[in-house]
């Protein structure tokens, strides 16, 4: 007899990037984020990588939801990312809860499925923001606006 397997979220997994995205955030978005919108330049050395912005798109008495996208990259990725996260701030928590035209990121998908997710998209897409995120904290510069300083 050949059972197929139903895929099994790893819970503990999805918490560990939940708490390590939260942590990551927070030291991206200022304090003083009264204007809603904080944008910060990537490099490395003499390259220029693009431009990050994050947009505070809602805010709830424990919650946070901000939309984060990555511009005017020249060509350095295939597809710019761009996700909407939502922070749970009375857990210490962040998860993506849509990703470019994914509107809502199911736990488990059947597979195949009509799109094509993956049973794990769920975890591969909270790790890949990890991972962009640990890049804007590694080549993350805030924008320098010398006109005003003249």
């Amino acid at each position: 007899m050949n059972f197929k397997r139903r895929y099994v979220p790893d819970i503990t997994r999805l918490g560990a990037l939940g708490d390590g995205n939260y942590l990551r955030l927070l030291k991206l978005i200022p304090r003083d984020f009264d204007d809603k919108v904080a944008e910060f330049q990537l490099s490395s050395d003499t390259q220029y990588l693009g431009r990050v912005r994050i947009k505070l798109i809602e805010t709830c008495k424990y919650t946070d939801t901000v939309y984060l996208e990555q511009i005017h990259n020249s060509g350095k990725w295939l597809n710019n990312p761009q996700m909407t996260v939502r922070l749970y701030h009375d857990v210490g928590m962040a998860e993506v809860i849509s990703c470019r035209r994914h509107r809502r990121i199911q736990a488990v998908n059947d597979y195949p499925n009509r799109f094509m997710h993956h049973p794990d998209e769920k975890i591969q897409i909270n790790a890949f923001l990890a991972e962009w995120l640990d890049y804007c904290l590694k080549f993350g510069h805030a924008i320098c606006d010398l006109t005003s300083k003249m």
